[in-house]
Parts: C-alpha cells; sequence; structure tokens
C-alpha cells in the first residue's frame, strides 16, 4: 500500500547545500602544505537551515534522519509542529576531509506523522504508527566548492590581518622599550612635576569654586536692591577675573598634556 503524500512543505524541498571554505588558518605562511590546505574545503562546521511548516489544523511529529549519523549535528532531529505553524532546523555537517566520491552517500530523510489529540507519549506515537501512517520526504546533500575568487579574497584578508598583528605587536615593544630607555632622574622630576601641576589645579579649582559661591551671594543681594543702585561695571569685573582664571586653567591643561606626552614618546 502505497504512503500518503507528505503533509509537511519542506524549504529546500529536494537537497541540503553545504558550502565549503578555503582552510586559510595557516595559508600565510611560506609553507609546502599550503596547496594541501587550500584544498581542505570542510574542515569547519558547516551549517545550513531546513524550514519545516505545518500548513494542516492538526499538530505533526517530525524526525530527520540521516545516512551519515556521525557526519551531521541535526538540532532538532524530532518534534512536533503545531497547526499552522513552522519550525527552523539546523543540520551541522561536522569537519571532515571531503572525498568527492562521499557526495552520493549522503542523504536526509524528513518523516512526519499525524499526531493524536491526546498524546503524551511522543516515542509511543512513533513505535506504534501503522505503515501507511506514515510520510517521508527525501533530500540529497549537495557539497559545493569555493570559488577562484573566494580563495583569493579569503587569502588577502588573513595576509592582511596577520600583517596587522605583526604591526600591532612591534609598536607595543617599541613603546615599551622607550619608556625603559628614560632613566630613574628623569621619570622622578617628571612625576615631581605631574604632581606639582596636579596641585596647582586643584588650588585653582578651589578658588573658582569660591568665586562662584561669591558671586552668587552677590547676585542673591543685588536682586533684593533696585535697578538703579545696580553697578554694571562690578560684574563685568566678576566676568573678566573668571575669565581669566579659565584661560588659565586651560594653559594648566595644556602643559600637562606636553609633559605626558613627552614621557610617553
Amino acid at each position: 500500500m502505497a504512503r500518503p503524500e507528505q503533509v509537511l512543505l519542506l524549504e529546500p524541498q529536494h537537497e541540503l547545500k553545504f558550502r565549503g571554505k578555503v582552510d586559510i588558518r595557516n595559508h600565510w605562511l611560506e609553507s609546502p602544505y599550503a596547496a594541501f590546505l587550500c584544498n581542505r574545503p570542510f574542515t569547519d562546521v558547516v551549517t545550513t537551515a531546513l524550514k519545516l511548516a505545518n500548513p494542516t489544523d492538526r499538530n505533526v511529529c517530525f524526525k530527520v534522519k540521516t545516512t551519515a549519523p556521525r557526519r551531521y549535528c541535526v538540532r532538532p532531529n524530532s518534534g512536533v509542529i503545531d497547526a499552522g505553524t513552522s519550525i527552523n532546523v539546523s543540520v551541522m555537517l561536522q569537519p571532515f576531509d571531503y572525498d568527492p566520491n562521499e557526495k552520493s552517500k549522503h542523504k536526509f530523510m524528513v518523516q512526519s506523522l499525524m499526531a493524536p489529540p491526546d498524546m503524551t507519549d511522543m516515542e509511543g506515537v512513533w513505535k506504534d504508527a501503522k505503515p501507511e501512517e506514515l510520510m517521508d520526504s527525501k533530500l540529497r546533500c549537495v557539497f559545493e566548492m569555493p570559488n577562484e575568487n573566494e580563495k583569493t579574497h579569503d587569502i588577502d584578508s588573513n595576509k592582511v590581518m596577520s600583517s596587522s598583528l605583526l604591526k600591532s605587536e612591534s609598536s607595543t615593544l617599541s613603546m615599551k622599550s622607550m619608556v625603559s630607555s628614560l632613566d630613574d632622574g628623569e621619570v622622578k622630576r617628571i612625576m615631581e612635576e605631574c604632581k606639582r601641576l596636579q596641585m596647582e589645579v586643584q588650588r585653582l579649582r578651589e578658588e573658582n569654586k569660591q568665586i562662584r559661591e561669591d558671586d552668587g551671594l552677590r547676585m542673591r543681594k543685588s536682586t533684593v536692591m533696585t535697578s538703579q543702585h545696580s553697578s554694571p561695571s562690578s560684574v563685568t569685573v566678576k566676568e573678566e577675573s573668571l575669565s581669566i582664571r579659565v584661560i588659565a586653567l586651560i594653559v594648566l591643561f595644556f602643559v600637562i598634556g606636553v609633559i605626558v606626552g613627552k614621557l610617553l614618546l
């Protein structure tokens, strides 16, 4: 007796494609094994997606099987798809040495079964299912090789990354050597100068704070007085004094920056 037609909608319908990558982890080295490394496109996990949709008004149980179970990791490989919903299955090809003779041996099968309304044990449902109740769809595996453009791009990207790492390490070592070349006396003198400047900055901050407090007190008093007795000239003098101190702070910070820059250089 022929099995019923598959009720699940599969995407893709007929084949699962796995696209290889160029193994360039050691390709930037001048190694006699470079050509061998470039011909191993499946040394990393390659994942493809399989979408299963249930267009019916009943829940459907499913299982995903393969002819090479050790070569693939499928998540989820079984379950229940509610009516009118879908699920995405991740099919992960594990790293292996590609053999063109094996490509026709890898196949997948999606098996499905209408779930009973009172289902409590899914494994029991599969065990008790009759052959005429089972539905299945078969998919073949397709292994795609990376083209020459991808090889060139990946190799160039790896060279650029390696060059950047080498430059970064060289810059770090150079900075360390310059700092270590300073004698103890010069370092001590610079540290003392920085400490003195920090104290000067703190003093100016306190003076600036005191000026602001005095200005605030005077402004509160001036609001009580009438506008006829206010003195515009005193306000101008205060603003000029505050501006001069702000400029002094800016110059001081500039000097600190120059000294710190000399220390780093």
